[in-house]
């Protein structure tokens, strides 16, 4: 890289040292990549002489060693770490916002160890300040008493709950948790845009992007003595013991997420499995007696401490938000009495208003006697500053003070109408709106494919309670894309939008020491085996992830034995066995009707809107996988990936002929039979197993009979009467045989045990009443009856369940069956018995999962049960 055009260089970090200092005409010596343009302003990677910062040094001389071609193989290694480990976010109210995967840029920023003591400094400094703002407006008010702090700036802000006034919280603490969204101005001083305090998120995303980085620059991060952030997590796990109001030898924690739907939902998924905390949403939680519960299959469990990820006004139905369907009812009452500890706490978010930025150097000086060292982002509050918003609108950025949904206002970009709507809302409340001084931001590099290009840079940085003071992560999350000109803007406020993830690497002033979340190896362990605790939301997940997985295969499996017959069989017996096998499709409820064969086979192979569709099975079998995040290993989740993104690809075939979409059949099911491998060999045998056995037990039972239906059962179709002859009957029968076989992969074995031709009886025997065979029915209700048995269940309870009565009734039954009764045909040639007999098998299967649903996936059920209600 070359750089020729200088930039102006002040403020915080431009100290170098001069051992260290880069000489302009050599630093980017190395003319392997495009010139990096100059912006004019402060930038990341480029000093005032053109030259690299110090900092990038290291980074710099391996770039230009790669060259073009391998940073861009590295980039996609990056990329295809996130896709492999599933690393999403969504944007609400975009339609294709679901799960788009996290466009992590493969530059880091890198700041310098000195640099960053001093931001830290100022980072814990304004986490101590907000702390105990947030100590006084929900305690003595002292600061409110006495004019420092408007009351027109805290009382009508959404934020501050009032049920939650004089609440005491564990050791005092109000804010365990806060990040905030700095910038530098174009001398390179950092400033804060934003304060977050309610549940700062991000620091899920900050670790994920250092472990992708640390693997795709390996060598980069290696030498260049790069801080761990595992530090920052171990601090916030000893907060959160420190937080239990009693157990604190080994507190329940759980992490509390708005659920799948949430823009952040991967993060918690993430942050909960590295912390090794349990992910809950608000219906797995449960306040009896002024005490937090889990609801689980095993009884209640109490709760200790709650990491929240949702808005405090979300949190409880009763005494805050009463439309809230995500919340735990009577959980202030629980805080109140001193039961559970929230994290963060109950209101907090107050201390994100933006009307007390103005506020907080004398608030520094009031509380503590110092100097407040990390400056905000000139502000000015429409509460006391309305005439000169009005005044200076032209070069102001005019913002809602209270949150809300309210983008940010350029007030030079307003025309007319909307200057005269803008400026009459801030003479009738001024106090709900801010002004920030809108300036260009500082720019970081970020490769494009060809080169690297200067986009605006901001930071999200983060600090976790430790005694006294903060322990601020040694780095954070960065974006880019922030347009200049407009602080405070929407990529500012939020964690997700356009533009691209930094990972920021902070220096190390000397040798970095391992650092991890392990026990240490002297440590007391307490073996565990299986566990009961799992909550009933966890099961239900697991329940259809093994429905959806073998309604997928299943499908799969039939729609390849229809397209080997489309093309390559057009006698009598193909179309025979082709209708068998169309009768199957509509009993599992795909209904076209007189579509042809080639038209259903295309709509069920690439239509995702239609019931029962290979895409509608994998969408769902996604969305299973995805609430489970937590509960799945990196190997299952990239399998599950593959699968709907390798068929969608696959299956888009231009040509009718139905060959072509078998080879993505094939490669579906090998997949599935991965997916169905990992459950097999690599899942504890714990409850969480159990269900999704269940589930795929289930789906397989309900299919089989169906196949059976269709192809032994019925009569022969697509036979006039007058062609029922013994020789044509014959033809069909053996026609639909084969196919059963084939769809239950079954064929070889029956081919082992039976040289002569298909027999009836002998394939239902195979497909039906073989406890050997892991495709029959007898095996799928061998196999239920033991999981139904070893659920968790009351103690006191002498009776079997209704789950455990269901499911021995009928394997008992299937076990005395006689195939050959069955098999006995009428006139017509159909067989009533065994059509009779799968009715009712079919009906206690629907009761047996009715039964397992109600017992142990029905929150308000399972809550009745535990309570001993």
């Amino acid at each position: 890289m070359t750089q020729t055009q200088s930039q102006s260089q002040s403020g915080n970090g431009q100290t170098v040292d001069a051992e260290r200092a880069v000489d302009a005409s050599s630093a980017l010596s190395a003319p392997t990549l495009p010139l990096y343009p100059a912006t004019g302003g402060f930038d990341e990677l480029i000093g005032a002489d053109g030259g690299a910062r110090p900092a990038w040094t290291r980074l710099r001389d391996d770039l230009d060693r790669y060259g073009v071609a391998e940073i861009n193989r590295r980039s996609e290694h990056a990329r295809r770490l996130i896709r492999e480990n599933g690393v999403t976010y969504n944007v609400y109210g975009d339609t294709g916002g679901a799960d788009r995967p996290w466009p992590l840029d493969a530059l880091p920023v890198v700041i310098g160890a000195d640099e960053w003591t001093q931001v830290a400094a100022g980072i814990s400094q304004r986490a101590r300040v907000l702390d105990a703002l947030l100590v006084d407006c929900y305690g003595p008010q002292r600061l409110l008493r006495s004019g420092l702090l408007p009351p027109a700036a805290i009382f009508p802000h959404q934020h501050f709950l009032r049920a939650c006034h004089g609440t005491a919280v564990p050791g005092g603490r109000r804010l365990h948790l806060y990040a905030c969204d700095l910038v530098r101005d174009r001398d390179g001083r950092w400033q804060v845009l934003a304060d977050r305090a309610q549940s700062p998120g991000g620091a899920g995303y900050a670790l994920e992007n250092r472990i992708v980085l640390s693997r795709a620059l390996h060598e980069a991060y290696r030498d260049t003595h790069v801080q761990r952030v595992a530090s920052f997590f171990l601090a916030l796990r000893q907060t959160l013991t420190n937080a239990a109001p009693r157990r604190r030898d080994n507190p329940r924690i759980v992490l509390l997420t708005p659920g799948p739907y949430n823009e952040a939902y991967f993060e918690h998924t993430y942050l909960a499995r590295y912390l090794g905390y349990t992910l809950v949403e608000g219906g797995d939680l449960t306040v009896r007696d002024d005490t937090v519960y889990l609801k689980t299959l095993g009884g209640l469990q109490r709760v200790d401490v709650i990491l929240r990820r949702q808005d405090d006004d979300y949190c409880d139905p009763l005494e805050l938000r009463d439309d809230s369907a995500l919340g735990v009812a009577g959980l202030v009452q629980a805080v109140r009495a001193g039961n559970v500890a929230v994290v963060n706490s109950l209101g907090s978010g107050l201390a994100e208003n933006a009307a007390l930025m103005p506020l907080l150097p004398a608030a520094c000086r009031e509380l503590f006697g110092e100097e407040l060292l990390l400056p905000s982002t000139e502000t000015l509050w429409g509460g006391d500053r309305r005439e000169d918003i009005c005044a200076q609108l032209d070069s102001l950025v005019i913002r809602p003070a209270f949150g809300g949904r309210g983008e940010p206002q350029l007030g030079r970009a307003l025309d007319g109408r909307a200057r005269a709507a803008l400026l009459a809302q801030l003479s009738v409340r001024p106090h709900a709106f801010v002004a920030q001084r809108a300036f260009d931001t500082g720019t970081a590099p970020v490769w494009t494919g060809t080169g690297l290009s200067p986009q605006p840079f901001t930071l999200r940085a983060f600090a976790v309670a430790n005694g006294d003071d903060y322990v601020v992560m040694p780095g954070g999350y960065g974006r880019t894309g922030v347009a200049p000109g407009l602080a405070g803007g929407p990529l500012c406020r939020s964690a997700h939008g356009h533009g691209a993830a930094k990972d920021v690497w902070v220096l190390s002033a000397g040798p970095v020491a391992p650092v991890t979340l392990l026990r240490s190896a002297g440590a007391r362990v307490e073996f565990k085996r299986g566990s009961s605790d799992l909550p009933s939301r966890v099961a239900d997940n697991f329940f259809w992830l093994g429905r959806y997985a073998e309604r997928t295969e299943d499908t799969a499996r039939l729609l390849r034995a229809i397209a080997h017959r489309v093309d390559d069989d057009p006698d009598t017996q193909g179309g025979l066995e082709r209708s068998a096998l169309m009768g199957v499709v509509q009993a599992v409820g795909i209904n076209d009707p007189g579509a042809s064969v080639r038209t259903v086979l295309a709509r069920v192979v690439r239509d995702a809107e239609l019931g029962g569709s290979v895409p509608h099975c994998l969408r769902h079998l996604r969305q299973s996988a995805f609430a489970l995040r937590d509960r799945l290993s990196n190997d299952t989740w990239r399998i599950i990936n593959q699968l709907e993104q390798e068929f969608a690809a696959a299956a888009v075939v231009e040509s009718e002929r139905a060959h072509d979409v078998q080879p993505a059949l094939n490669r579906l099911i090998t997949s599935l039979a991965a997916l169905s491998g990992m459950g097999h060999e690599n899942t504890t045998r714990g409850p969480g197993w159990r269900f999704l056995d269940l589930g795929r037990r289930l789906e397989r039972a309900l299919f089989t009979i169906e196949l059976l239906r269709a192809t032994l059962a019925e009569p022969p179709a697509d036979l006039p009467a007058e062609a029922l002859s013994l020789s044509s009957v014959q033809a069909a029968q053996e026609a639909a045989l084969e196919a059963a076989l084939d769809v239950a992969d079954s064929a070889i074995t029956y081919r082992t045990r039976y040289l002569a031709s298909l027999q009836a009886p002998a394939v239902l025997d195979l497909l039906l009443t073989d406890t050997t065979n892991p495709r029959s029915c007898a095996y799928q209700l061998a196999m239920l009856l033991d999981h139904v048995q070893n659920l968790p269940r009351e103690e006191d309870r002498a009776l079997p369940s209704a789950a455990e009565r269901l499911a021995l009734g009928a394997g008992t039954w299937l076990r005395l069956v006689d195939p050959l009764e069955l098999c006995k045909e009428d006139e017509r040639h159909g067989r009533p018995a065994l059509t009779h007999f799968i009715d009712h098998l079919a009906s206690d299967l629907t009761l047996l999962s009715d039964a397992i649903t109600t017992q142990y996936l029905s929150h308000a059920h399972a809550a009745r049960n535990l309570t001993g209600a």
